[in-house]
């Protein structure tokens, strides 16, 4: 193969100053009558995208969404029993050795913990100081690099033993170079973590404490003061536990012990059988952790362990375990009930005594309504009970839309238990403090799959309607995972940072991927926030899952806690049971006939897959009695009908890997491969240069495609031979790095962009939504990787985000080349002729009035010149085929010999204005047979000016140029905001750059370089 050498342009560009967000306060509500609610703000404040908008108006006209404060956003938690993550800023406490392990020194005085900010008379005592921890001595396990029973500070909390050995430089990073092999020895064996506090008087004063435990990370005994309080078993779960009779006043020691979850799985797959999986080792099945913690063919095998999520204690006389508020919108959308349903608990509750004051406050933060209710009980566990229906007024009513077809407004529902007597005076109980206080953030909107016959075609409808109004769903898979293999390490804004690249790139759903984790509040609150649907799989993964009674039990209490957290969230539309196990049995072709649709538990739990009883079972059966009966439960993705192939493309929805899985077909024939909604599918690509540079650590002899290193950084297998098939198949490029990192993310960008551009097509208008929606595989990264990820770990988007972003545009246009072969008479020879067709896409809710330009060129003859212009009315949320011509300039061929010419063909859409609102190109393929113009021929200009804020670049060429991609000098990131530009003569782009400064920048290019 020819080598090609990257010519790397270059120009020194004036500094450029930054640009901030605006913001704005929230408003304090009106005060209520009755059982009064206490005074109390909203958190609705004004989220501003990031300044660096990633594609320029007016190609994209930005949003405006709130900015999201992530301290304050509101936990589905009693707001007083949210316990705040500790930071670098929290004062430090006086806090021991406990005496549950010996102390080699004596034990000063542990100091109390500081009490959280009351919005009750609840106590909320935050346990986040004092920790140390050790790895503990298990017998007849080998020589480990690192000592037993030393006891060590740990720098924060919550936290995971793998991040605390990297920062006391006991370890090496993970990350980086060969290290992920050598760190492995800490999930396969046993830690503990410890910590000691003292209680207040005041804490023991109230009726009831428990010790609740967000997450452990992820079995664990826990013991208070030498008292064993709690067996855990599931990272999942929530523990809440009575500890008011183990508690003392002076020092409490409290000791969590981690044995290996690693090998806690292997002992329960020895007892419960081995079964086949994809990904990791077998025995993750049996754990109840996040899966990919075992490794994936996308990250790295890192078993982490410890508290990773908040420990608190909770003090109080009356705790609302449950505030169950369900919105019924009429069918015009003109009238809103709120039923909401309440559970009390506290052991010395008089039911005749407390009544609850429940005030919705309007997304402006104002008061809607307040309304008191009776909490009463026939029971004798002390848990009172109270349901009430709210009224909206109609003009208080403002509907949740997904983003680009409406607002997204947010309510604040908060509700308070409080003494009867308190309600005789309003001024007196308005100042006084309840005694619980829970706030939830609700929208109003209705939401169903519809699942509809459709005109012309065989199958089922599958999509997405938001108030009656019929979605095309284009987002992605959420790494489709956590977005990092650290979760303590993952901070709040990061996640908001996260989902707002997702804006900026046009899409509008995520789907959350069933080997990671169900996500923080700020995750799903900035995605009521933004407009982002939320596609939630239940935490089961490529599989053949065991149906065993403990294992049901503790994934019923689950999915129990996961239902009842996340179900009040408006961006919430579908439940899926797991991900690909249904697919995996059909393709491993389990004993399993598919056409039985009515099994009983027995009979589910006795086949190939026994956890066809989850999903078929219990799940549905927990999303049906907590849910809102408005959330659609799908049993797998994908999954089609009862009965028919989860591969089905006429049904459900479909994992589309046979693309670079499966069949490994080309990319371009994505149009034949379409279905009711696409997802998962994908193409690799390797990072930024500089992620890449991060994972060599310095190591410059590694930094080679082919390097052990680099290979390593990729856990898909036979990934190198499907990065150069699909590369020799279609693009001239070079085995350096920087070369083979432009060629594989040109690739990526063509493949993914492509799949989006012609599947979207077939949302053709109600009754013929023949494809209704498209998820890449993947958004994120959880290490520094080379993946399917369109934005690598440390948020540097691929070429191939912004080549999405352009085909989710609202107003598109899409062309695609065909030729069509056919017998030359009385000859062996095959002619062929050329055809184009055009389309577009309008995604907004009404018919839009736009030109269609046109215009065709010549790579090899620059004075061939063909366009032709016409206006256009498109019809609304739909897309709709324009016209299939003959390749202008391209006479039919009768034999091989005669090589076609190099028309490359152009389209833009641009509105009332003149503005350029889409573009596409569409060149000959494959391009590994285009002779590019020398660069001399080409004439790339770029010319830059420096308005406020952002460096804009202008691109011009006197022949088309395929694949534009900017970088900078140095290490310093840039935002850029596009990227893989296609540019033709006459046609000038503008590139806006954050953060250029006066840094040189470099312009790559198919086809830029010389052949040695």
């Amino acid at each position: 193969m020819k080598a090609i050498k990257s010519l790397g342009r270059r120009l020194s560009l004036a500094k450029s100053s930054p640009s901030s967000s605006p913001s704005t306060s929230p408003t304090s509500p009106k005060k209520s009558n009755g059982l009064s609610a206490s005074p109390s703000t909203t958190t609705s404040t004004t989220i501003a995208v990031s300044e660096a908008p990633l594609i320029p108006k007016p190609l994209q006209e930005v949003p405006v969404i709130h900015e999201i404060d992530p301290s304050k956003i509101l936990s589905v938690t009693d707001a007083e029993t949210t316990a705040p993550a500790t930071s670098p800023e929290t004062p430090a406490i006086s806090s021991t050795t406990p005496a549950v392990e010996p102390a080699a020194k004596p034990v000063p005085a542990a100091a109390a913990p500081a009490i959280a900010t009351a919005t009750s008379t609840a106590i909320t005592v935050p346990l986040n100081q004092g920790w140390t921890f050790a790895r503990q001595a298990v017998e007849n396990e080998p020589a480990l690099p690192f000592p037993a029973d030393e006891w060590i500070d740990a720098s924060v909390f919550p936290t995971n033993v793998h991040s605390e050995l990297l920062k006391l430089g006991k370890i090496p990073d993970p990350f980086i170079g060969l290290n992920e092999y050598d760190v492995q020895w800490i999930g396969e064996t046993a830690w503990a973590f410890k910590t000691s506090f003292e209680v207040e008087s005041k804490v023991l004063d109230e009726p009831n404490v428990d010790l609740v435990f967000e997450g452990l990370d992820t079995y664990a005994s826990v013991y208070l003061n030498g008292d064993l309080i709690l067996e855990a078993t599931n990272m999942f779960l929530e523990y809440r536990v009575p500890v008011k009779s183990h508690l003392k006043t002076d020092t409490n020691e409290l000791l969590i012990q981690f044995p290996s979850t690693f090998h806690k799985g292997l002992e329960l797959e020895e007892q419960n059988g081995k079964k086949q999986v994809w990904n990791g080792n077998s025995s993750r099945l049996h754990v109840r952790k996040a899966q990919y913690h075992y490794g994936w063919d996308w990250g790295p095998n890192i078993m982490t362990v410890g508290p990773w999520k908040p420990i608190f204690l909770h003090a109080y006389t009356a705790h609302i375990a449950d505030a169950h508020i369900k919105t019924v919108l009429s069918e015009a959308l003109d009238s809103a009930t709120l039923n909401i349903s309440l559970d009390v608990s506290g052991a010395e509750l008089a039911s005749e005594g407390l009544g609850a004051v429940v005030t919705v406050l309007k997304p402006d933060g104002t008061v809607a309504v307040t309304q008191t209710a009776s909490l009463s009980t026939t029971e004798t566990s002390g848990v009172l009970k109270s349901k009430l229906d709210i009224e909206l007024a109609k003009d208080d009513i403002q509907l949740w839309y997904p983003i680009g077809y409406g607002a997204q407004p947010v309510y604040t529902v908060n509700v308070e238990v409080k003494q009867k007597s308190e309600s005789t005076s309003e001024e007196a109980s308005s100042s006084t403090l309840p005694l619980a206080h829970k706030a939830q953030r609700i929208g109003l909107r209705t939401v169903r799959v519809v699942q509809d016959p459709l005109e012309g075609q065989e199958g089922l409808s599958f999509l997405f309607e938001v108030n009656g109004v019929r979605i095309f769903a284009g987002g992605s898979n959420w790494y489709a995972i956590p977005a990092d293999s650290f979760l303590t390490e993952l901070p709040a804004e990061r996640y908001v940072d996260w989902l707002k690249l997702m804006v900026q790139g046009n899409q509008n759903m995520i789907r959350i991927w069933g080997g990671g984790i169900y996500e923080p509040d700020v995750f799903y609150d900035t995605c009521d926030e933004l407009g982002i649907m939320v596609w939630q799989d239940f935490m089961f993964a490529c599989g053949q899952y065991p149906a065993y009674d403990a294992f049901v039990e503790s994934v019923k209490s689950e999915a129990e806690q996961a239902v009842k957290r996340l179900r009040h969230h408006p961006s919430l539309v579908i439940w899926a049971g797991n991900n690909e196990d249904y697919m995996m049995a059909e393709i491993l072709k389990l004993p399993i006939d598919w056409s039985l649709t009515s099994l009983s538990e027995s009979e589910l739990k006795a086949s190939a897959l026994p956890a066809r009883h989850i999903y078929e079972t219990v799940l549905p059966e927990v999303v049906n009695r907590i849910g809102n009966g408005d959330v659609y439960y799908h049993r797998s993705s994908p999954y089609s009908i009862p009965g028919k192939s989860s591969m089905d493309l006429k049904h459900g929805d479909l994992h589309n890997w046979n693309v670079w899985h499966g069949e490994q077909l080309d990319y371009q024939k994505w149009e034949y491969m379409s279905a009711r909604f696409v997802s998962e599918f994908g193409m690799q690509a390797f990072p930024d240069r500089r992620t890449v540079d991060h994972w060599l650590g310095g190591n410059t002899a590694e930094r080679s495609p082919q390097s052990r290193t680099s290979v390593s950084h990729n856990k898909s297998t036979g990934h190198e031979k499907r990065l150069a098939q699909y590369l020799i198949d279609n693009f001239p490029y070079s085995m350096d790095m920087d070369g083979y990192i432009y060629a594989t993310q040109l690739l990526q960008s063509e493949a993914v962009s492509s799949a989006y551009r012609v599947w979207r097509r077939n949302w053709k208008g109600r009754g013929k939504e023949y494809n209704a929606g498209v998820l890449v595989w993947q958004l994120n990264d959880c290490w520094p990787v080379t993946s399917w990820a369109l934005v690598d770990y440390f948020l540097r988007p691929k070429p191939a985000f912004f080549t999405i972003a352009r085909e989710l545009r609202p107003l598109t246009v899409g062309i695609a080349r065909y030729e069509k072969k056919g017998p030359v008479p009385k000859s062996s020879a095959e002619a062929s002729q050329f055809f184009v067709a055009v389309w577009a896409t309008n995604a907004t809710l009404e018919a839009n009035t736009v030109s269609l330009e046109l215009a065709a060129f010549d790579l090899y003859d620059p004075t061939f010149q063909w366009s032709q212009k016409k206006d256009i009315t498109l019809p609304p949320n739909s897309s709709t085929d324009l016209m299939m011509m003959p390749l202008p300039g391209q006479p039919p061929l009768s034999k091989k010999s005669q090589v076609p010419r190099g028309i490359v063909v152009h389209a833009k859409l641009l509105d009332k204005d003149g503005d350029v609102i889409s573009r596409n190109t569409n060149w000959p393929e494959p391009f590994k047979f285009i002779n590019f113009p020398p660069p001399s021929a080409i004439s790339l200009k770029v010319t830059s000016t420096s308005p406020p804020g952002a460096t804009q670049i202008t691109l011009s060429a006197a022949r088309p140029v395929k694949g534009i991609i900017l970088d900078a000098e140095g290490d310093a990131d840039v935002k850029w905001s596009d990227q893989a530009i296609d540019l033709v003569p006459g046609d000038d782009q503008i590139v806006l750059a954050w953060g250029l400064g006066k840094r040189e920048v470099k312009v790559r290019y198919l086809g830029d370089g010389v052949v040695e």
